[in-house]
């Protein structure tokens, strides 16, 4: 498996990934309406997305040649944003990886926002859930987890 940093013509196929893990791997945790809540089959507005990568430390993940994984931080403020990991690569260390190297290059605690799905990943990791909530996507609540890694850990 390589790491690579982010470059702006990945972001389509970034899109795609996050669009078919949402509804794949996710799909045990949320209804299909929160799915396509979460990930609508219009995809994200790439323009934003290219910019909110840009902004961030963003890391893609390759195995096999193949676009494995993605994963974005605000180092910042050590705000993991995104961590996918396409549903053909599940259980191999992807996000294992991507998450490992986004932890070191922030400064203090990380914190992020786990779904359902995620939540026993960051366990896992040392992340302690902050508070259980619902968040509202296109009029639709999917509960997730605000979460926090100490930076000691």
């Amino acid at each position: 498996m390589t790491l690579r940093p982010y470059r702006p013509d990945d972001c389509p196929a970034l899109a795609a990934l996050f669009y078919q893990t949402v509804h794949t791997v996710n799909a045990a945790h949320y209804t299909p309406a929160q799915l396509d809540a979460w990930a609508p089959a219009g995809g994200p507005d790439l323009a934003a997305w290219d910019e909110s990568f840009r902004a961030h430390l963003t890391l893609i993940a390759e195995l096999d040649g193949k676009l494995a994984g993605f994963g974005d931080m605000d180092t910042a403020c050590g705000y993991l944003d995104r961590l996918y990991v396409h549903k053909d690569f599940q259980g191999r260390g992807v996000a294992t990886a991507l998450c490992g190297a986004l932890e070191q290059a922030a400064a203090g605690p990380v914190t992020t926002h786990a779904s359902v799905t995620a939540r026993p990943f960051f366990a896992r990791r040392g992340y302690r859930v902050l508070r259980a909530q619902q968040v509202e996507r296109r009029g639709v609540r999917l509960a997730n987890y605000a979460m926090e890694k100490s930076a000691d850990l």
